[in-house]
């Protein structure tokens, strides 16, 4: 992992790739030890969290996750998502934050030297591209040892540095688990989305 301590750094962050990633690999991420581990391996000048939120009349299950964040030195970005229901009347939450991220990576590219995007999705590959042509450093954080892998080759060639979430997430993992089982006493810092009423699909996806 080449990480450099005198590099301006900024992390952008998918949330729900990374909820899904980690799940795939049986841990939940603690956002307080994720954002220690790389500010001590190099400057962390922004953490960007971005999720899409279901606003309900009730309770949003992301809201605790998310108000922790914002007071806990991550730079919060949702927008609302938008519930339906599918062919075969399963509830489905739609939320992409594809365009907020690319604003975001191509905006901050000029004041950094390194930005670490936590998401698989090929479609970032154009992005990626037009931030490392302004002499920014790209690494990309997802899984390959996912079933199925979660990292797009074109987004992985394109990057300057793949960054195996499976390898590093004992930094920042409150505690092992296995996917899919029932979870009691949720931690407050990890992602809440399995409390929605079908656990087996990511909410956001």
């Amino acid at each position: 992992m080449n990480l450099k301590k005198d590099e301006k750094t900024c992390l952008f962050i998918d949330g729900s790739s990374l909820y899904s990633t980690s799940r795939s690999l049986g841990f939940d991420v603690d956002y307080k030890k994720l954002l220690e581990f790389f500010a001590a391996k190099t400057h962390v000048i922004r953490a960007y969290y971005y999720a899409a939120i279901l606003d309900t009349e009730d309770y949003s299950p992301l809201k605790p996750l998310t108000d922790w964040l914002s007071y806990n030195g991550y730079f919060l970005v949702t927008k609302p998502a938008r519930e339906f229901t599918d062919s075969t009347g399963k509830r489905r939450v739609k939320g992409n934050m594809d365009i907020e991220i690319a604003v975001d990576m191509m905006e901050m590219a000029p004041h950094i030297d390194h930005a670490i995007l936590f998401s698989g999705d090929s479609d970032f590959r154009r992005v990626v591209e037009a931030v490392q042509r302004q002499g920014t450093r790209v690494s990309v954080v997802s899984s390959m040892r996912s079933s199925p892998p979660l990292i797009g080759d074109d987004l992985r060639r394109q990057a300057d540095q793949f960054l195996e979430l499976a390898s590093l997430g004992a930094n920042f993992t409150r505690r092992q688990t296995e996917p899919n089982r029932p979870r009691t006493n949720p931690a407050p810092v990890r992602h809440p989305a399995d409390q929605l009423s079908e656990p087996e699909d990511d909410p956001l996806s």
